[in-house]
C-alpha cells in the first residue's frame, strides 16, 4: 500500500506559494498523475503565470479565499471550488483573503515545476 501524509514530504518555497509534492516520482510514484498541496499566504500571488503544455491541472480549494486567472478571465475561489486548467491555458492564483489559502493540485499526466511553461509577461491586475 502506498500512503503518505503531507507532513512527511519536504516543502518547497517558490514565488507566492509553498508546495509539498505528495504524489510524484519521489513520493508515492504514481504512473498517470502527480499531485501537490499548495499553500498561498494572504495577499500573495502565484508567480509567474504559467501553463502546462503536456497536460491538465485540476485544483481544489480546501481553505481560504482568492481569485483565479485563466486565459484572461478572473473568477472567485472559496473552499470547495474546483478549477480545471486545460492543456496550454495560462493561469495563476491569488489569495485575496486575510488567511492562508490551501489548495490541492492534480496533474495528468504527471508534471513537476520543470514541465511548467512560464509567462512572466502576464500579470494579475488589481482591478481584476
Amino acid at each position: 500500500m502506498k500512503i503518505v501524509h503531507e507532513s512527511q514530504v519536504p516543502e518547497v518555497q517558490v514565488p507566492g506559494r509553498y508546495l509539498r509534492w505528495i504524489a510524484d516520482a519521489k513520493s508515492l510514484q504514481p504512473e498517470f498523475l502527480s499531485s501537490c498541496v499548495m499553500r498561498v499566504p494572504a495577499g500573495e500571488t502565484v508567480k509567474p503565470a504559467h501553463a502546462h503544455p503536456g497536460g491538465e491541472e485540476l485544483i481544489y480549494v480546501i481553505s481560504g479565499e482568492g481569485k483565479v486567472y485563466v486565459d484572461g478571465e478572473v473568477q472567485a475561489l472559496k473552499p470547495g471550488t474546483a478549477v480545471l486548467f486545460q492543456k496550454n491555458s495560462i493561469h495563476m492564483v491569488r489569495n485575496s483573503g486575510t488567511e492562508e489559502m490551501k489548495v490541492i493540485c492534480f496533474f495528468a499526466p504527471p508534471a513537476s515545476l520543470d514541465t511548467y511553461e512560464f509567462h512572466p509577461e502576464v500579470s494579475f491586475l488589481e482591478e481584476m
